[in-house]
């Protein structure tokens, strides 16, 4: 049987007011629901800037090129961005390119809760297809294609005849 490894750390010391107090209000505004997510999106961005800080060290342009081109095509960074810009990224600046995001921005839904529930629901559709998952990063490419489902259209004819 495989074991299941975890995408994140926990945090080292729970019990910190500070900590708490910050993911509170993260959780607030993004309408996240367990504090791993945030700890999972703290470990994407942890293991970015550590790329980042070793592309630096060894001046790989052709390296440093793809991360750059991976973060734009995700929206994180524009185009003429550097290593310096990839270790300016914030916590706040991952959440905003989430799918539940996104559909908030969008208008969409009124609240994040409400973006969360039309995503899990299977609302929405993202280039035709539809995603239930709050945490799909959106590329910029996709972002003009995130639309609500139209109602399954039901044939009224066969509910009428029991068909």
């Amino acid at each position: 049987m495989r074991k299941i490894k975890r995408k994140f750390k926990q945090p080292r010391q729970l019990w910190d007011k500070e900590r708490i107090e910050k993911e509170k209000t993260l959780m607030k505004t993004f309408g996240l629901r367990r504090k791993h997510e945030i700890w999972k999106t703290e470990s994407t961005l942890r293991s970015v800037r550590r790329r980042a800080r070793n592309l630096a060290a060894k001046r790989d342009k052709i390296q440093e090129k793809v991360l750059l081109d991976k973060l734009n095509k995700t929206g994180l960074l524009n185009k003429n961005a550097t290593l310096d810009d990839v270790l300016s990224l914030t916590l706040e600046n991952i959440l905003e390119r989430r799918l539940q995001s996104i559909v908030l921005s969008k208008k969409l839904a009124n609240t994040p809760k409400q973006a969360r529930q039309l995503i899990t629901h299977g609302h929405i559709t993202v280039d035709g297809r539809k995603i239930v998952y709050p945490s799909f990063m959106v590329p910029i490419n996709l972002e003009n294609k995130i639309f609500l489902c139209s109602a399954p259209k039901i044939n009224k004819t066969a509910v009428k005849t029991g068909e």
